[in-house]
């Protein structure tokens, strides 16, 4: 087993490349990839960049390159549902896009055409140990498994999450996910995307993500250091 990591943004990633025994560095279309082990897990982490294109870049890279066996993507999301608050943690059952309409020629809303599947299924495994994880490493945090939804956009507005939230049934809304569960999926690769809550996607959205994105971030990145070192 060797574990890709991929978080957008640096605050995603720092702390995993801290807590890593790195042995080596290389530099791939613009993107940083830190090789060594999490434990006595062989690991490569990477900040991919925000956005679809520079998320499914980076999974090939990591498959091509670095001949990772899974994928975990970590990061901050915001919520689809009242009931998933700020600091709470998701875990991907599936991934799908919310930016994605050929149903002028019969798709589903957010399917890909030609590609036979209208959301990309994480790996149950990976699901299991993420959920092990986060509860042992801190219980008193709440735990949610549902679908992951991606565009690029970033949601801040109650009608266009209620929309996201209605056509979609996803949990939380973020920018990379969905593509790198296409790219794993299209590379027959493991996957799951592990997020922790920065925001409701709506007009509060000006406010809590300033406060909370970094807070979000560092939580949701140790608890993907403890499910690499399960792993």
């Amino acid at each position: 087993m060797k574990i890709g990591i991929i978080g957008a943004m640096d605050v995603e990633i720092s702390l995993i490349r801290e807590k890593m025994n790195v042995e080596k560095t290389c530099t791939f279309a613009g993107m940083e990839f830190s090789e060594g082990c999490i434990g006595s897990t062989p690991a490569v982490a990477v900040k991919s960049g925000v956005g679809k294109v520079n998320a499914a870049v980076c999974v090939q890279i990591l498959i091509d390159r670095f001949n990772v066996t899974h994928i975990i993507n970590t990061g901050v999301a915001g919520s689809l549902n009242n009931d998933i608050n700020i600091g709470d943690i998701v875990i991907s059952t599936d991934a799908m896009y919310h930016d994605v309409d050929a149903t002028v020629f019969g798709y589903q809303k957010g399917e890909v055409p030609q590609l036979g599947t209208v959301s990309f299924p994480a790996d149950e495994y990976l699901i299991r140990t993420a959920s092990c994880a986060v509860r042992a490493a801190a219980p008193d945090i709440s735990v949610f498994e549902g679908r992951v939804v991606s565009g690029d956009q970033f949601i801040s507005s109650r009608e266009k999450k209620d929309a996201i939230r209605r056509d979609f049934d996803g949990m939380c809304t973020e920018m990379e996910g969905a593509a790198i569960a296409q790219a794993a999926f299209i590379n027959k690769v493991p996957f799951v995307i592990i997020r922790a809550i920065s925001d409701k996607a709506d007009e509060s959205v000006s406010v809590s993500y300033d406060e909370f994105e970094g807070k979000a971030a560092r939580h949701c990145a140790a608890l993907v250091l403890e499910m690499a070192a399960k792993l």
